[in-house]
Order: C-alpha cells, then sequence, then structure tokens
C-alpha cells in the first residue's frame, strides 16, 4: 500500500513539500518555503507543518528536485525529521549548502546525483531525469515502488534551446509512458498561459537593445538563482566590452558557487567588486542585482534610495527589472520603480521590453507530458486550487475517447492519497498546515494571532509612534513610545527612556526619500530598535512602528 500527501505546494505558490510512504519507509520530495505576506509582521518565511512526518517516526531520504527557495527552503527546518540522506544535484546541493552551514547543520549527508543516475531508499528507487527550467541542473523523479512508477515533473518548461545544451529528456518520458506509469504529478504554474513557455535564450534580443542603446551603467535586477539569466547578460557584457560587478549577498554568493561549478563562465579580468564600481567608467560596467521583487533591505532598493554604501545611481543609467512579479509584491516593486525614476535611471521592465521569460511549462507543454507519460491516474500539484482545476480539466481533454481512461485525482495539502493492488483514491486527511518561522520563534499553523500572543508573552511589544512632516521627512515632535507586556524594572525603564532619542536619530539620519517613504522608514526604525534591544537587553521585543504624515 502506497499512501502520497503533499505537505504544501497544493492550494499555492510556494512550500513544496511531498511525501511518500510505503510500510515503515517515508520518502520526502523537496522541502521549499513560501514567503509571507506584509501582514504577517516579523515572520521571515513559512514552511509546512511536519506533524506527519512526525507521526512516520520521520524520513528515510530527502529527494530535491532543483535549488529555488520553493523547494530548498526549509530543508534546514526538516532535518530533525530526516533519519536519512539528503539527495539533489551538485547544483542544487551547492546552493543548499550555505542553509544548512547558518542552521549550525555541518554533519549532513548528502549525495549528489546526476540526471540518469538511480538510486535506492528501502521499497524505492529513485531514477533522476533530466528536465529544463531558470536554473541549471533540475531533474523529474521516475520513482519505482512496488505497485508501479509515480512520475513528479518537479518545476519544468520544455526549453527546445537550452544555454548549457542540456536538453529536456522527451525520450525517457516517452519510454516511461510507453512501460506504463502508475501516476503522474505535474507542475500546474502556468496551466493559465496558452501555448508555449519561451526559451531562456528569448532574451538575449531585448537585452542586446538594451546594451545597445545604454550610455550609463546598466544594472540588471534579477533573482539570485537565475544562473541562466546571469550568464546571458555577461555574454552581452563581454561582447560589449562591459566589466560585471554582483552587487547583493545573494547574488555574489550564487555566482561564486555556479562559477566553482562551471555552471556561470565569466571570463578572466572581467569581473569587478562592488566596491570598484566607481572606478570605472559608467559606460563600461555591468551590474548584476537582487531586489526585483522590492525588499526594502535588498540591494536595488538601497540603490533606489541613493543608500548603497558603493553603487549610486545617475541619471544615464539603465536599470533592467529581468524578474516575474510575485503577486502581493507589486506596491513595494512600484516604490523602487518609482525611486529609480526619482533618481534619473531608465527603468525597463518586462511590460516595456522582452526582458523576462517563464520557467514554467504552458498549457500545450503540459498537455504533451500527459500525453507522453499516459498515466493511469493524474495528480495537478505546484499551484493555487484554481490552475489545480484547470490543469484537470485538460487532462480530461488529453485523455478524452481513450480507453481506459486515466482518473484524475484532484488534492489539496493533507489529502491521504492511497494505491493498492484495486486502485486508488482519497482515504482521508493528514495532518497539515504552516509553520511561521521568525529566526529564532515559530508560531503554529496559520494562526497570526496565537503567534502574536507567544512573541508577547516572550519580550513584549514596543510601539514607536513617529508623526513625520509629509513634504520634508522631518520629525514633528519627539517620537511617543508605548509598551505593552513588558516588564518595567529600573534596568528596562533606563533603556526606554533612550528610544525616544534613537528613534529620532534615525529619522534624522535617514535620506529625504527614506523620510518621505512610510514603508522604509518603517523598516529603517524597526531594524534599530531590535539591534538595540538585542545588544543592551538580550531582548527580542515585538517592535512595530507607526508613522505619521502630517
Amino acid at each position: 500500500m502506497l499512501d502520497i500527501v503533499a505537505l504544501g505546494g497544493l492550494g499555492e505558490f510556494g512550500m513544496n513539500m511531498l511525501a511518500l510512504t510505503w510500510d515503515d519507509t517515508t520518502l520526502v520530495v523537496d522541502a521549499g518555503v513560501m514567503f509571507p505576506d506584509a501582514d504577517l509582521l516579523g515572520v521571515d518565511r513559512i514552511i509546512p507543518d511536519l506533524t506527519y512526518l512526525q507521526q512516520k517516526g520521520g524520513a528515510a531520504a530527502l529527494i530535491l528536485t532543483h535549488g529555488h527557495e520553493d523547494h530548498i527552503g526549509g530543508v534546514p527546518h526538516v532535518m530533525p525529521h530526516v533519519k536519512g540522506r539528503i539527495i539533489g544535484t551538485r547544483l542544487t546541493l551547492a546552493l543548499l549548502e550555505p542553509k544548512l552551514k547558518e542552521h549550525g547543520l555541518d554533519d549532513v549527508h548528502t549525495e549528489a546525483v546526476r540526471p540518469g543516475d538511480r538510486v535506492s531508499v528501502g521499497p524505492f528507487t529513485i531514477e533522476f531525469i533530466r528536465v529544463t527550467h531558470s536554473i541549471p541542473d533540475c531533474v523529474a523523479l521516475a520513482i519505482h515502488t512496488p505497485l508501479g512508477v509515480i512520475l513528479h515533473t518537479g518545476d519544468f518548461k520544455i526549453d527546445q534551446t537550452p544555454l548549457d545544451g542540456e536538453h529536456f529528456n522527451v525520450h525517457r518520458f516517452a519510454e516511461l509512458g510507453a512501460q506504463g506509469v502508475l501516476a503522474l504529478l505535474a507542475d500546474s504554474t502556468n496551466i493559465d498561459r496558452r501555448g508555449y513557455t519561451g526559451s531562456e535564450t528569448d532574451v538575449v534580443d531585448a537585452f542586446e537593445e538594451i546594451f545597445t542603446a545604454s550610455s550609463g551603467r546598466i544594472i540588471v535586477g534579477a533573482f539570485s538563482s537565475s544562473i541562466y539569466r546571469m550568464q546571458i547578460v555577461i555574454d552581452l557584457a563581454e561582447q560589449f566590452e562591459r566589466k560585471v560587478a554582483f552587487v547583493g549577498r545573494g547574488m555574489i554568493q550564487n555566482s561564486e558557487i555556479a562559477q566553482r561549478l562551471g555552471y556561470l563562465r565569466i571570463p578572466a579580468g572581467m569581473q569587478i567588486r562592488d566596491s570598484e564600481v566607481n572606478n570605472y567608467p559608467a559606460q563600461d560596467v555591468l551590474c548584476l542585482s537582487t531586489g526585483t521583487q522590492g525588499e526594502p533591505l535588498a540591494a536595488l532598493s538601497r540603490l533606489a534610495v541613493d543608500d548603497h554604501r558603493y553603487v549610486k545611481l545617475s541619471p544615464d543609467d539603465t536599470v533592467v527589472l529581468s524578474a516575474r512579479k510575485i503577486p502581493g509584491n507589486e506596491k513595494a516593486i512600484g516604490r523602487v520603480m518609482n525611486h529609480l525614476a526619482r533618481r534619473g535611471a531608465n527603468v525597463i521592465h518586462e511590460g516595456i521590453k522582452h526582458v523576462h521569460v517563464s520557467g514554467h511549462a504552458s498549457e500545450e507543454e503540459l498537455k504533451l507530458v500527459l500525453s507522453l507519460a499516459r498515466p493511469r491516474y493524474f495528480i495537478p500539484v505546484h499551484g493555487e486550487y484554481q490552475q489545480l482545476a484547470r490543469h484537470a480539466r485538460v487532462a480530461e481533454r488529453v485523455f478524452a475517447g481513450r480507453e481506459p481512461k486515466p482518473q484524475v485525482l484532484l488534492a489539496e495539502n493533507g489529502d491521504l492519497v492511497r494505491f493498492d493492488e484495486k486502485g486508488a483514491g482519497l482515504a482521508g486527511k493528514a495532518p497539515v498546515g504552516r509553520v511561521l518561522i521568525d529566526g529564532t520563534r515559530t508560531g503554529e499553523i496559520g494562526d497570526e494571532v496565537l503567534r502574536d500572543r507567544r512573541h508577547l508573552a516572550g519580550d513584549g511589544l514596543v510601539v514607536a509612534v513617529v508623526a513625520i512632516n509629509r513634504q520634508t521627512g522631518s520629525l514633528e515632535e519627539t517620537p511617543d513610545i508605548i509598551t505593552r507586556g513588558f516588564v518595567v524594572d529600573a534596568r528596562t525603564e533606563a533603556l526606554l527612556k533612550e528610544i525616544p532619542t534613537l528613534v529620532a536619530a534615525t529619522v534624522e539620519t535617514a535620506n529625504v526619500e527614506e523620510k518621505t517613504d512610510p514603508g522604509l522608514i518603517k523598516e529603517k526604525i524597526r531594524v534599530d530598535l531590535q539591534r538595540f534591544f538585542r545588544k543592551r537587553s538580550g531582548l527580542r521585543a515585538l517592535v512595530l512602528p507607526v508613522v505619521m504624515e502630517i
């Protein structure tokens, strides 16, 4: 009897995690995170509830399909429930390594595999199949079980002209389909998009136009894991004789990893440090930066408000946002674009030029995979419920007239899909939910009130009320400090007396754009106050800045 349970990734974008169990052996595929909405104050990331793994006595192994955060970001939190090894491709494990070290998990047993390899874990034999995506070294999984093959696509698109020459293994999908696939679990992210997703190389023409027309620096904002995008603009920088600088911790770290493993090629003498950018004429420099989602502390946001330590924007510079807008981040991205425009930069995004291409398969590619695999059962994964439901309808059309007709199982997180000799179906519900991560504490399953109560019970709440002139950004009066659940004794009373001065200094040292942007000034006040409490008292109070524009 085989049980499959999605602990995350069904009914949402992100937090992808799947558990397969045969007798006493549980296998986990991916362990991703999801980033919080703006109203989840103090939450850094969200991971799946791991109660199900606890009930199963832990996982015999963790299999990773690729190195994006929504597939590997939760691994450090899952490791206490993994008894065996972590298995993934070289790049995936290399991107995971810094996360494990950050959590003090240096002794974790990892095993690197290549597409075509097979690994046995108890009754399971996992076969790794090359697929193309927006990052190198991605695999689909053919999990051979006593009942048949479970084919899991991971994240993919069918890129006919991959930058590294490593093509999607259509032939193996067809072979498995001919031999018989028990169940197909396929990525539903882009099922709403008609036709085919473009190749990563489709952005080259737009970037060539930008390089040709730009007389100043070119700053390309991208996800730090967009190795293919990095290579494309680096190749163009070489062609147009520009030096390349990586700006932002994530971009620097991932570019170093990709270069070390041979996935990113930069000609000798071409790369410079971000601290050296101002030593070269503006027309001779390309910067690759993080921060395309408007994160307040990311490199691009700092550049936008003239707060970066080394790189300063000039009116002739061109800033390219080469990434999709993650739903919910539109306001923050718009704010950064406004600040970039105030600096005089020419801002280009995918609405203006074709500077971004998705990494997920569109409808026709998903139909092709369904046709190749020809599964007995089909389970849509990775997407909100509307994407899963649409993918199910598309599958019905693909298999119309075929006998026996594959059965579509439309499952959600926690639905226990059980396979046995008689067939398959939903057989109950496993405990699932969300755990909120804020670095040192966790709050329970999607219950923000409970999380805040626990936080308040530990260290209390500090509200800094600041009145700022809307035009000048100057303080209108001394900041007011309100505390709740905060034990006041001689030591903490002295600390509280220092806070108004500290908040005033934070506001006064900020530049005008930061002062007049409520989102940015709130973040600066919150960071400074949290650092103050942590250094002076060891407390981690919940800091809530309230900025009133007058």
